[in-house]
């Protein structure tokens, strides 16, 4: 697995989370949730074949599978998460949920007995 730098930044209405992928299509990237609100993004960069006369003399760029996992906050909506690739950059927008209202005192009638 390769390490996959990653940005998070909070807005007041969601969470962004910027991924460099470069040489990727959106098909090589996989964006998910899972069970206890976890963000997976994952995904492989395929080795480039090499082409007839070519050969490599150097490879520092990574290829194989890679992942990264955050934790959500509890007012993360993960109905409503989107991802955008541009540029060779990730982009994934997991809205807020809207904070829940304070509870109002409840009034219990007092019967005469």
């Amino acid at each position: 697995m390769a390490a996959t730098p990653a940005d998070v930044k909070e807005y007041p209405n969601s969470y962004v989370f910027v991924v460099d992928m470069p040489g990727l299509k959106s098909g090589d990237i996989k964006v998910q949730v899972e069970e206890d609100n976890v963000l997976l993004i994952s995904g492989e960069r395929k080795r480039e074949e090499e082409k007839e006369g070519a050969k490599f003399i150097r490879m520092e760029r990574r290829v194989g599978k890679f992942m990264r996992k955050f934790s959500l906050p509890e007012n993360a909506n993960t109905d409503a998460i989107s991802a955008v690739c541009q540029d060779g950059v990730l982009t994934v927008t997991v809205q807020k949920l809207p904070p829940p209202e304070p509870k109002k005192p409840k009034t219990i009638e007092v019967k005469v007995a």
